[in-house]
């Protein structure tokens, strides 16, 4: 698992823990002495913000849960999978293209990175050179052909 990508989600979730556990607690207290909460624009703000740090917080926790869980051990060392870089010859436009199978943290299409949850990165998942998929995308469907992968292992090596 890419260290970078799991300490972004640790200073994310240390500055929102602070904001969830000092400063927005404070900001409460300041929009309480200012009387009737019934309409009181800065405590339902404050209460509002407490709402969306304490969900965000929980999503946060949990994806860096399922990032701990990744086992190298368990990706595949001859098929498409969580690393991989892979030539994909598109049969409906009669083109290569190159991506790698990242996680939605650091997926970039522009770069060529492309989430292994994204509908091109789960149709290629599992796949070997020479294999043909056809994937739903929001543009429509399109048919690719597995030409070259490189796993996460050749990276390694």
């Amino acid at each position: 698992m890419p260290i970078d990508i799991v300490k972004k989600l640790q200073d994310e979730i240390q500055a929102l823990e602070r904001e969830l556990n000092l400063e927005l607690p404070k900001e409460l207290q300041r929009a309480r002495a200012l009387g009737d909460l019934s309409e009181n624009a800065e405590f339902h703000m404050a209460k509002q913000r407490q709402d969306i740090v304490g969900a965000r917080l929980v999503q946060l926790k949990r994806r860096l849960a399922d990032l701990s869980l990744i086992n190298l051990n368990n990706i595949p060392r001859d098929r498409a999978a969580f690393g991989s870089r892979v030539i994909l010859y598109d049969l409906d436009r009669d083109a290569e293209v190159t991506y790698k199978l990242v996680t939605s943290e650091e997926a970039d299409l522009s770069k060529g990175l492309i989430s292994t949850t994204s509908p091109i990165g789960r149709g290629v998942m599992g796949k070997q050179v020479g294999d043909t998929v056809k994937i739903t995308t929001p543009n429509g469907s399109r048919e690719f052909e597995v030409r070259a992968l490189q796993t996460i292992y050749d990276d390694l090596e």
